[in-house]
């Protein structure tokens, strides 16, 4: 058997007999039942335990409205997400979409900038996990313990796709069941029916009883937009993992169809339970954290320890899926000619192993950043990729403006997921964004500083496309 890499290219495979057909040389690996956990459990990231209380002492009550609107965005750019995804799945998901709809420029520029968002992720996130760990085994220094889990991750994806699959099924799963349990106690001790809790059950008081719904003004609630909308990043995570399904077109349907109730449970349904079981302005939803505080509230033993554990899962699963997302969209950067050749090379596995090492490099080059000089290097790192989720987001609206009539005019059959009310709420979703984005500039600190670091480095990655485009288009001439 052949074990030399193989380029992938359009419409062709990697040629090995166990192989089954795939159209850009990746395998169809992934199960239904993964990719059911992964469009679950990709909008539950660590950043909804670990940053809620600091959204709800900013905005109160009202952070719930924050949510909401933030979760409908969502809601509305994965509905258009999907529609692409649905009619031509792909590695390169949004990238591939406004590489086709929009040009080589957009494409490139939205791809590169996705894929340097994930890997300044996976030091934040093995950094996360590391802190844990030393928590529990000081012994090992944190350092260490960042090591060790980014290679055990780098290897799990350098497995195959199905190991990675069926990690993220069982990460994913954790925390789903935790979220779920979580809501469901939480509701019982709610309305004083929970067996032995410490909580008096104060029904819906909680909600208005400190200073009403809207304790620090309306201006708040845009406030709390701006502290969770970046914890909602990854939900576009199952329409790249979706071009190695059995089924790619059913996983993204069902996924996108999804979305709404992921959503109204696990954001809108946790964060409504911390509010009920205990005053927003009780200090302990800051010092230990909204969901401890809560589990705190209701007489939970060793509620701490629990969080993190759920924590440590939700990083492992961001770690996972970082990676992943990561060396999928530098894979369908190469295939396009839009990095290294070496990149479109998978094994005899199908997995595109240059893609995940050169991604897991600079994301270990990022821990050690952060490891020697966290207010600088790293700090620069962090917030020149803040709004790349914004960006995404936005890339995804006008892209989708285009790509309708596209797959109108060439594959009409194939439209089975549409976006509600085209075009008027994509172009009210594009107005949501920008206005998020303005809002951000106008608040000024860290979202003004994200921001502007961010538009400056996409600025560059755009020029970087541009000279490229215009140096091909002189070769070309030329010849």
């Amino acid at each position: 058997m052949n074990t030399q890499p193989t380029l992938a290219k359009e419409g062709g495979s990697t040629g090995d007999p166990g192989e089954t057909p795939q159209t850009d040389g990746l395998k169809a690996g992934l199960k239904n039942r993964h990719l059911s956990m992964i469009a679950i459990g990709g909008v539950i990231g660590a950043g909804l335990f670990v940053g809620s209380g600091s959204g709800i002492a900013a905005a109160g009550p009202a952070i719930l409205l924050s949510y909401a609107l933030v979760g409908a965005m969502v809601v509305f750019v994965m509905r258009m997400l999907g529609e692409m995804a649905a009619a031509r799945p792909s590695s390169g998901s949004f990238s591939a979409y406004a590489d086709q709809a929009l040009g080589r420029w957009a494409g490139f520029t939205i791809g590169w900038l996705y894929w340097f968002f994930w890997v300044v992720v996976l030091a934040v996130e093995a950094t996360a996990g590391a802190v844990i760990l030393e928590s529990w085994v000081p012994a090992v220094p944190q350092w260490a313990w960042a090591l060790i889990v980014m290679v055990v991750l780098t290897a799990t994806n350098l497995a195959s796709v199905a190991s990675y699959g069926e990690f993220e099924f069982w990460f994913a799963g954790i925390k789903v069941v935790a979220i779920g349990a979580f809501v469901a106690i939480g509701l019982l001790a709610v309305f004083g029916v929970l067996p032995g809790s410490d909580n008096p059950g104060a029904g819906f008081a909680h909600l208005t009883d400190a200073g009403g719904f809207l304790p620090m003004g309306a201006g708040a609630i845009l406030t709390g937009v701006l502290m969770v909308v970046f914890s909602f990043m990854g939900s576009e995570i199952v329409t790249l993992a979706a071009g190695e399904s059995e089924d790619p077109q059913r996983a993204v349907t069902k996924a996108t169809n999804s979305v709404i109730w992921r959503i109204g449970v696990f954001y809108l349904g946790s964060i409504f339970v911390v509010l009920t079981l205990l005053p927003w302005n009780d200090p302990s939803i800051v010092e230990k954290g909204s969901y401890v505080a809560a589990l705190d509230s209701i007489g939970i033993p060793a509620a701490g320890q629990i969080m993190n554990v759920i924590v440590l899962t939700a990083v492992l699963s961001c770690l996972n899926s970082g990676l992943y997302t990561a060396s999928r969209m530098a894979f369908s950067l190469g295939r396009r000619g839009d990095a290294p050749k070496a990149f479109a090379k998978v094994d005899k596995r199908g997995v595109p192993r240059a893609a995940i090492l050169s991604s897991v490099v600079f994301g270990f080059v990022a821990v050690f950043f952060n490891y020697e000089w966290p207010d600088t290097v790293f700090a620069f790192l962090l917030n020149s990729s803040g709004a790349v989720a914004l960006f995404v987001w936005l890339v995804i609206c006008v892209t989708q403006l285009r790509m309708r009539g596209i797959i109108l005019r060439e594959s009409p059959e194939k439209l089975v997921v549409r976006m509600w009310l085209f075009p008027y709420l994509t172009w009210a979703t594009i107005g949501m964004i920008v206005f998020v984005l303005g809002y951000m500039i106008y608040d000024g600190g860290s979202a003004r500083e994200q921001v502007v670091l961010s538009l400056l480095v996409a600025a560059l990655v755009l020029a970087i496309a541009v000279v490229r485009e215009r140096v091909g288009k002189t070769s070309v001439t030329r010849d």
